[in-house]
């Protein structure tokens, strides 16, 4: 009996990578941003996407 594996996008994305990448930077003094920059990729299409929403919506 063979088993089937559904392919799901479970990963973390790109953003999340994005992410723990700037944190990791940040802890171990390679870039010297600021929090709000080091954060934004979780932000910025968080952002971007509300203001798609306020011009789309009636």
């Amino acid at each position: 009996m063979s088993k089937k594996y559904e392919e799901s996008g479970s990963g973390i994305g790109f953003f999340g990578f994005l992410t723990l990448m700037f944190i990791a930077f940040k802890l171990l003094g390679i870039i010297n941003w600021s929090w709000w920059w080091v954060l934004s990729p979780i932000w910025i299409p968080v952002l971007i996407g509300l203001v798609i929403w306020l011009v789309f919506s009636e």
